[in-house]
């Protein structure tokens, strides 16, 4: 058997979904809107001029991107020996576990639930049932909101009442922030536990730990130690098809908790995405025929998207930019490399969340041959990565290799 990495740049979408205007997204274009400001100069904090991704546009990023839209973005470049498509999602949903379970393979079946934009959100009767089982003297917040912002508005209040700042989203989560040190983190991942089996059976799809640490309001920060309780896939995933043809699913990053641990055999963690570029790195040294190297990196997303910070944004895209060739130089002669994102969150947009946009899809190795493959599935990937594998067809997308 071969090996396959399939890594997954959190959050950087290319614009043109088809149905973007279902999710109020038309015209998002994160990649591309990202590229624009940095040719106009507008985004030169902490780097300077338009955006420079050289080894992604020899992988074909740039032409992805016009693939998508059909303009070429800003500054980039065509990559004429590259093997590229842009790849459309179906799923009714634009966050992380959507589009992973479904470039892994499993459309999402059913509609996932989504708290109300009020004050309070969450259901009465369902917080009642929290506290009572969790033994809290109660929560702060209960609204939609920024996770930074909200530690800052309750963090001290919570640090004194020892109740957890619960918070959701635009997106199917349920969200518990508490201090590392004084709260515990041992005690927050238990009552997060308790509130999975909670609010899974409504289709909340994950509830969220958010450990943060620092004595007041000017010098709050989270942690590395976030982690996410998801509802598992309805069905086998490619991670859980490696499994059973003896392979190993190597996760980096939050994948194992994407896929709430089913079809994961080792997790890597690190406290930023240049530590989980180093445990790729290294994986690509150490994974044997058969395994699959699954990583996410995440921070495009966490720290650059939903604070809509583009000059941040950019930069990070340039940082990975520039390890990539480390990670290329693993690649062994039988080994299918595949770069993707899950969803859009362009910086330029309105609001802090998430944009319905199509995602670039890169295949690189010894024997991938350039090819302009057009306009593919999320689930192709699946199905390309297991056809390349040896294993047998699955129920839904189809390789395009």
């Amino acid at each position: 058997m071969s090996r396959a990495i399939l890594l997954i740049m959190d959050s950087v979408g290319i614009g043109g979904a088809l149905d973007a205007q279902d999710f109020g997204d038309q015209g998002s274009d994160t990649l591309g809107h990202i590229a624009k400001e940095c040719a106009a100069g507008r985004a030169d904090i902490g780097r300077k001029g338009p955006l420079h991704l050289p080894n992604l546009c020899q992988l074909g990023l740039g032409s992805a991107a016009k693939l998508a839209t059909g303009v070429l973005p800003a500054g980039l470049i065509e990559g004429p020996n590259a093997c590229f498509a842009a790849a459309n999602e179906v799923s009714n949903g634009k966050d992380t576990p959507t589009g992973h379970w479904e470039l892994a393979g499993v459309p999402v079946p059913f509609n996932w639930h989504y708290f109300p934009d009020t004050q309070p959100c969450f259901p009465p009767d369902k917080i009642q049932e929290f506290i009572r089982r969790a033994e809290l003297p109660g929560i702060l917040a209960d609204r939609h909101a920024s996770g930074l912002k909200i530690i800052a508005e309750f963090g001290e209040e919570h640090m004194q009442s020892g109740k957890p700042i619960c918070y959701t989203s635009a997106d199917s989560v349920f969200q518990i922030a508490a201090h590392e040190e004084s709260f515990g983190l041992a005690r927050l991942l238990e009552i997060c536990q308790i509130a999975a089996e909670i609010f899974h059976p409504m289709r909340v799809g994950r509830v969220i730990a958010r450990p943060f640490i620092g004595a007041d309001k000017t010098s709050f920060q989270r942690t590395a130690n976030r982690r996410d309780y998801a509802i598992s896939p309805p069905e086998a995933t490619i991670c859980d098809r490696i499994i059973a043809a003896g392979g190993q699913v190597l996760a980096i990053g939050k994948i194992g908790d994407i896929f709430a641990h089913q079809g994961i055999s080792k997790v890597f963690k690190g406290k930023d995405d240049m530590a989980l570029v180093d445990h790729t790195v290294a994986l690509m040294d150490q994974a044997q025929s058969g395994d699959l190297i699954f990583a996410n990196y995440v921070e495009f997303d966490s720290l650059y998207g939903h604070r809509r910070d583009v000059a941040g944004y950019a930069c990070a895209l340039e940082v990975f930019d520039r390890r990539l060739p480390e990670i290329l130089a693993g690649l062994q002669a039988d080994d299918l490399l595949i770069i993707s994102a899950d969803h859009g969150n362009d910086p330029t947009w309105h609001g802090s969340e998430h944009t319905r946009e199509r995602v670039p899809v890169l295949l690189t190795g010894p024997k991938i041959i350039p090819k302009n493959l057009g306009q593919i599935a999320f689930t192709d990937v699946a199905e390309t990565i297991a056809a390349h594998m040896g294993l047998a067809k699955g129920k839904n997308g189809e390789n395009i290799l």
